[in-house]
């Protein structure tokens, strides 16, 4: 099986395109559920149609989503697809450019946002959907002594763990899976 490619954007206007909630949203329901057309986007995001069509257009100038005509079934109907799997980004690739660097960290700092947000909506989730989850959903936290290559060596392991898991076929047990999010950050810290 082919590894799915993973963009590495190097581009700040890219990077702008993305930093918007409303984007990334559209981004994860289109990395979740697959090319969707605009009003299966707007109910999964509760927009009004035009605002998400405006904002694939943005997308779309980025390069991040195409639009999928060969699932269109009328002239009315616009199906979109994420260009890439996936994208990542080092804030260092920005560096030289003070404004291409404040780009990149506001999109960094977007992205965390929606990562904790993700976990405080599920914290907040009702007691029925934490009974059904049992001891599924989890958070832990370490503290190591690593160099920047061992920091490096262990970034690329949680990876390909995490793409393992998304890559493998769903079996065909006549289970239900619902979309899980998990995340993992490595940084250098002081406790």
């Amino acid at each position: 099986m082919e590894k799915p490619t993973v963009r590495h954007v190097t581009d700040s206007r890219v990077l702008a395109a993305l930093a918007h909630p409303l984007r990334r949203r559209l981004m994860d329901v289109l990395k979740v559920y697959g090319p969707c057309p605009v009003g299966l986007l707007a109910e999964r995001t509760g927009q009004a149609p035009a605002n998400v069509s405006h904002h694939l257009k943005v997308l779309a100038a980025a390069d991040l989503v195409l639009e999928a005509p060969e699932l269109t079934r009328d002239r009315r109907e616009r199906w979109w697809r994420l260009r890439d799997p996936a994208v990542r980004w080092s804030n260092t690739d920005f560096d030289a450019d003070p404004a291409a660097r404040a780009v990149a960290d506001a999109a960094s700092s977007l992205n965390l946002d929606r990562h904790v947000a993700l976990v405080r909506a599920w914290h907040a989730a009702p007691d029925e959907a934490h009974a059904a989850w049992g001891d599924g959903p989890f958070s832990t936290d370490k503290w190591l002594h690593l160099t920047p290559e061992e920091l490096a060596q262990l970034s690329r392991e949680v990876t390909d763990l995490f793409a393992r898991w998304a890559e493998r076929p769903a079996p065909d047990d006549g289970q239900r899976r619902e979309p899980v999010f998990l995340f993992a950050h490595g940084i250098p810290g002081q406790p």
